[in-house]
């Protein structure tokens, strides 16, 4: 059975864009708690980004083409420019010429145009020089200011720091000795890549650097995962629907499953990778992100601030384990070791290049939350995140509760985990949907029932490319919307959940490696759900 929705579920609106097609439905009535007129009537303003680290791979393969993506439809300012900010010593010319190849080979669905290169090449300046050296912000200075009266960027700058993140704290501050934070008649923004600290200690003293230059309003914590369609369509999907709304607490939802899942390993990263690990790397940001937007509490706007209140609030309210051995007995951690997958020998994290061969850096991580508000008490949030992994795939699925009395015969036919009935999948990467999955009748005399599943597909349904997370953000942080950042308390609430497992995991024995490449994470995980009577999905 196929579902294919042909109206948009409000995802268009909530950008701040017009739909493409000329029929939907009326979401902006004064019922809808997310109407705001602000994100309907979006100007995009001059502005000049410079970015530090312009010879980085985040540079080249996902900020370059998004830029350039953003250009091509249009949606930036005729006089648009970019500051690029690194090392090596570059021409304008050959910093131009970087950059178009980096656009020609990483644009992978946008077609390369000449003219529209022209264009927004001409907008592509480089200054060269090192974060510590005062010098590089007084020339910074002299390009910007004469960017502005050249290009009339009005004195707007986003500051990209797209650098080691040692280096935050050197660059916020070079730019407030240089006077480069304020402006007389425009503004100037902070863009921070992650990790925000790697703690909860070092997150606040980079929040306070940070502070003594540019005020908090003006920081924009990016975390692309809130960037992807999907996961702003939750949003969309549940306050904008009102079939699934009253569902949505611990009456009718049994437990949620969020999967982060790469086929990969750590592709060269070794050295850096084993100094952060799955749980940081990607549990106390871009997961327990997705797990507060899908479980948070509707907000009274979609102003920035109001929804990010909201999801501030669900992550106080995950409940903190304080002893060793609650923590674990509600999480695991995993390494992979080497294995034979599609007939090659594929080494194991040890073996990686960069890593230490006695590394105890963690591949794998899963995670049972809990959420103490009245929405949700009770309901196992299962997380996990992990290399090495089957396949690559980003999912969250919603476990409903059965029916009070089984009076039909499924003849053991639910396919277990996989195929269980009365499961909602929000699908947010390779393909981006949504998929309901209920018991129907089968075909035939009496009443055997069987799975079946209705999907709705980004792709199929709308029949018009997605914008890049990094497309989605830039543009935010250039129009000056904070709603899919990532604010100083919603780090600090974040570490305050992670580091007491991190301090756990850190004095544990675990006997790594634990779990073959290309398997689904160490059996410690299956027996932490089989705990409660659950089964991990294998999508």
């Amino acid at each position: 059975m196929n579902w294919s929705l042909r109206f948009p579920l409000c995802t268009p609106f909530l950008r701040g864009e017009q739909p493409a097609c000329s029929c939907y439905f009326d979401f902006m009535s004064s019922a809808n708690p997310f109407q705001d007129p602000l994100r309907f009537e979006r100007r995009v303003p001059e502005c000049s980004v410079v970015i530090f680290g312009a010879n980085g791979d985040l540079t080249r393969r996902k900020l370059m083409p998004a830029l350039y993506r953003l250009a091509y439809d249009r949606r930036l300012s005729a006089g648009f420019a970019v500051v690029g900010i690194s090392r090596t010593p570059l021409s304008d010319d050959q910093f131009r010429e970087k950059m178009m190849e980096a656009v020609k080979e990483f644009s992978e669905d946008t077609n390369f145009d000449e003219d529209v290169w022209r264009a927004f090449a001409g907008g592509l300046f480089y200054v060269a020089g090192d974060i510590s050296d005062p010098g590089l912000y007084q020339r910074l200075a002299k390009k910007v200011c004469e960017i502005e009266k050249a290009r009339s960027t009005g004195e707007n700058v986003l500051f990209y720091l797209s650098t080691q993140p040692s280096q935050y704290a050197a660059a916020a501050l070079g730019l407030g000795a240089a006077g480069l934070n304020r402006a007389s008649n425009g503004w100037r923004r902070l863009v921070v890549e992650k990790p925000f600290g790697h703690n909860l200690e070092s997150a606040r003293e980079l929040s306070n650097q940070l502070h003594q230059v540019f005020d908090e309003s003006s920081i924009y914590r990016i975390d692309h995962y809130l960037g992807k369609e999907t996961v702003q369509n939750i949003l969309a999907f549940r306050f904008g629907n009102g079939i699934f709304e009253p569902l949505w607490n611990r009456r009718y939802v049994d437990h949620v499953q969020i999967t982060a899942a790469e086929s990969i390993g750590v592709e060269g990263r070794g050295a850096y990778y084993q100094e952060a690990g799955a749980l940081a790397d990607m549990i106390q940001n871009h997961l327990l992100q997705v797990m507060a937007t899908i479980a948070m509490e509707p907000s009274a706007s979609f102003r920035a601030d109001a929804v990010r209140d909201e999801r501030s609030k669900l992550l106080r309210s995950i409940k903190r384990r304080n002893t060793p051995d609650e923590i674990l007995a509600n999480s695991v951690a995993g390494q992979y070791g080497p294995a034979r997958i599609g007939g090659q020998d594929v080494p194991g994290f040890r073996q990686e290049p960069g890593v230490d061969p006695n590394s105890r850096t963690d591949t794998y991580a899963a995670v049972t939350f809990f959420v103490e508000n009245w929405r949700w008490a009770g309901v196992p949030f299962y997380v996990r995140t992990g290399k090495r992994l089957p396949k690559r795939v980003t999912e969250i699925a919603i476990q409903f509760r059965p029916a009070p009395l089984a009076i039909f015969s499924t003849n053991g036919d639910t396919g277990g985990p996989d195929g269980a009935p009365n499961l909602l999948i929000v699908r947010i990467q390779p393909e981006e949907g949504i998929s309901l999955k209920f018991l129907s009748k089968r075909p035939g005399a009496g009443m055997n029932l069987r799975p079946v599943s209705m999907d709705f597909n980004y792709g199929s349904s709308f029949g018009e490319r997605s914008p890049s997370a990094y497309e989605t953000l830039l543009l935010d942080a250039i129009i000056g919307d904070a709603t899919l950042y990532t604010r100083q308390d919603m780090v600090e609430a974040s570490w305050a959940v992670v580091e007491p497992i991190e301090n756990v995991w850190r004095e544990n024995d675990w006997h790594f490696p634990n779990y073959p490449a290309g398997t689904w994470g160490p059996k410690e995980a299956d027996e932490m759900l089989a705990r409660r009577g659950h089964e991990w999905r294998k999508p």
